[in-house]
């Protein structure tokens, strides 16, 4: 073999022993899991119980479902109110945080209307392609800027994925005690608001509004059991 072949060929052994030592580090020592605070470990509960919904949807559970994300819902705020307390905010944290909101609020909308409202396959494509495009974008949005100022008041910019999850529910309850109402109708309304979420509005963040989601999801388990057990 040349001095050329064999110096090659060594490069390219080096570099190989040098990732894999890489990827030994890091798979050993301080590795993502080691950078986790309680606070992210909070949000990863929320994950559990966004993906225990999305299991009880495709199997056609749709009001346990809705009860299970709206337990990963308590957590995500469990989260947030976490690392304000104990001063443990950071954007690994926010990055965390908007990764599982995708599946907490995005992709679980997007499964309710797919298995209790669909008029149509292809209107739930559209109408999931919507809420999941709009969603990702205010997230990343929302990564990259943060909150926006206003003296004492912080603001959303745009409307949160939280809204849209809550007008998703809203159809969804519609559906079962309006009888005109339709999965047309509540595809039609699901997506003229999700570019709301990618718009110049401020929603406030702030303790009446964080008190109202509270009533309004209270409301939605009270909804959701008296569906199931046959009371409403």
């Amino acid at each position: 073999m040349s001095s050329e072949g064999r110096s090659a060929r060594g490069g390219w052994t080096e570099r190989l022993d040098t990732r894999a030592r890489r990827v030994v580090r890091s798979s050993t020592g301080d590795n993502m899991i080691q950078r986790l605070t309680v606070a992210d470990w909070l949000s990863l509960a929320a994950l559990f119980w966004a993906w225990v919904g999305a299991v009880l949807f495709v199997q056609g559970e749709v009001n346990w479902g809705i009860v299970a994300v709206l337990g990963g819902f308590v957590f995500d705020k469990l989260d947030g109110y976490y690392a304000r307390e104990h001063g443990t905010p950071s954007s690994f944290g926010r990055q965390i945080d908007s990764f599982i909101d995708i599946f907490t609020y995005l992709v679980s909308a997007a499964l309710v209307y797919h298995v209790a409202m669909r008029p149509h396959w292809i209107a739930s494509a559209v109408v999931g392609f919507v809420v999941l495009m709009f969603g990702g974008l205010r997230l990343i949005r929302h990564n990259d800027e943060g909150f926006v100022g206003d003296g004492d008041t912080s603001y959303y910019h745009g409307t949160t994925v939280v809204h849209t999850h809550l007008v998703v529910l809203v159809n969804y309850f519609l559906l079962q005690f309006v009888p005109f109402w339709n999965g047309w109708v509540a595809g039609l309304t699901i997506v003229a608001v999700c570019p709301l979420m990618t718009s110049e509005y401020k929603a406030p963040k702030t303790d009446n509004a964080h008190f109202l989601v509270a009533v309004g999801g209270a409301v939605t388990v009270a909804l959701c059991l008296g569906l199931e057990l046959g009371i409403v």
